[in-house]
């Protein structure tokens, strides 16, 4: 897939809605534009940024397994939950990460001691994404990507 800039969250949210559609996923957004101070982002606060005034940020439900939830703020950050395990992604890489979870570019790296596990998406042309799995309960789809 070929990664491609998205200057706003609004065209992040139609490259995502094209990617997921190519896989046969529906999405359901919620919007929230103009400043506030429920939330800010991950680079922290934004209330005296001129430029920021009309703030658009978005929470995107995409249906299917694995259960999948974007967190688009300003700045071009992205948070992206897969199966309740968060990633810290730049905008412009969400719809290739979503390309290669959905591609099957994705496993837990097992560890027995100490006991641990790792979840990773590979994207091409990129370095991988790597969270550590926090909870000792892993949901099937997890479990399934073990190695």
């Amino acid at each position: 897939m070929r990664k491609r800039h998205l200057p706003t969250t609004q065209s992040a949210i139609v490259a995502i809605r094209e990617t997921a559609a190519e896989f046969g996923h529906a999405i359901a957004v919620e919007e929230e534009i103009g400043n506030d101070d429920t939330s800010a982002g991950l680079s922290g606060d934004r209330r005296d940024d001129a430029d920021n005034f009309f703030s658009h940020e978005a929470f995107i439900r995409i249906g299917g397994w694995p259960a999948i939830e974007v967190c688009l703020y300003d700045h071009d950050e992205a948070r992206v939950s897969l199966d309740g395990v968060e990633f810290d992604v730049p905008r412009d890489s969400v719809p290739a990460f979503l390309h290669a979870v959905w591609s099957g570019l994705v496993h837990v790296k097992t560890r027995v001691f100490p006991p641990s596990g790792t979840l990773i998406v590979t994207v091409p042309g990129e370095p991988s994404y790597r969270e550590p799995l926090l909870s000792p309960n892993v949901t099937p789809w997890l479990a399934g990507l073990m190695r």
